[in-house]
């Protein structure tokens, strides 16, 4: 493991190599971004040792009362607030590392220093799609503009995969997978895992576009759709202005992030009749009926999507 572009954990002292440790342990299987988010809440926690418990330097001292119910207070008090899902995220990831310390140092004590019911309900929220006058709008400029970002965003609008995806996508993403039958190749992305979106004719005409795209930009292939300026993020970040720069144009008033363009797609998805939940909408995996898809598409999509295509 590269350790070298992090600070190691400095309070405190006798306890910083035990919970460094712990998180290599625990997070041998998790991602690197995950793996930085377990490693920033041990060293949140011995910070708050440190300056609070200077007297705690062994594990058998550490006790629920004053030692994480302390934390807990000082995490709820900070200003500007944690939101509820930062302060869960807490709580969650230093309750791992307890239970890993645990089961390594045989003190099982410290798997019950943090409670299931000390975690917090998260808030309930529902997807924000686009509105009707704002998903035509901005499907009928892109297809007038017809240039890099734009059909890059109608890829996301009728694939429903996330922005960071479409980025990651390979020149030869458009796999056949039966008689006039293509799927969009969707590789690993923010759930760990890949998969086959089925697509009609004009998702296919967006894929074969972006390649003519790439074939004319001056950076050299790496086997990706999109050409990355520098790295994946200087893309996003490209593809996110470009957004902001139609809306502009087209006069909305409401801020659109690349988000609501999959909740559109999962909407879609549900009139289409391709689940009854709409939490399955959205998940790696799924069956769709094709012909109920194109009479949806057929009725909410801008007039002359097809008659524009390339």
């Amino acid at each position: 493991m590269n350790r070298a572009r992090r600070p190691p954990l400095q309070h405190p002292r006798a306890l910083a190599p035990l919970f460094d440790r712990a998180v290599d342990s625990f997070t041998v299987s998790l991602s690197p971004d995950t793996t930085r988010r377990y490693r920033g809440t041990a060293r949140n926690f011995l910070s708050y040792l440190g300056a609070n418990h200077p007297e705690v330097q062994s594990l058998d001292q550490l006790r629920r009362d004053p030692h994480i119910l302390g934390w807990m207070s000082g995490l709820r008090s900070q200003v500007p607030p944690l939101v509820t899902a930062s302060y869960s995220n807490l709580l969650f990831a230093l309750r791992g590392i307890c239970k890993e310390l645990a089961w390594m140092e045989q003190l099982p004590d410290l798997a019950h220093l943090i409670r299931r019911e000390d975690l917090p309900r998260l808030p309930q929220r529902f997807p924000r799609p686009l509105t009707a006058e704002q998903d035509e709008l901005l499907q009928q400029e892109f297809l007038r503009r017809n240039d890099l970002g734009g059909n890059a965003f109608l890829l996301i609008r009728h694939t429903g995969m996330r922005i960071g995806e479409c980025a990651d996508l390979s020149f030869d993403c458009l796999r056949s997978t039966g008689p006039n039958q293509w799927a969009v190749h969707v590789p690993l992305g923010k759930l760990k895992t890949e998969r086959m979106v089925p697509v009609d004719s004009f998702v296919c005409e967006l894929v074969r576009r972006l390649q003519f795209f790439r074939s004319l930009d001056p950076l050299p292939g790496d086997g990706r759709l999109l050409a990355r300026p520098r790295t994946k993020e200087a893309l996003v970040r490209q593809l996110r202005d470009h957004l902001h720069q139609v809306c502009h144009a087209l006069g909305l008033s409401t801020r659109v992030v690349p988000h609501q363009f999959r909740h559109s797609y999962a909407s879609e998805m549900l009139r289409a009749g391709v689940s009854s939940r709409p939490d399955e909408v959205t998940r790696p995996h799924f069956s769709r009926n094709d012909d109920a898809l194109s009479r949806c598409r057929a009725d909410r999509s801008p007039k002359g999507i097809r008659a524009g295509s390339f």
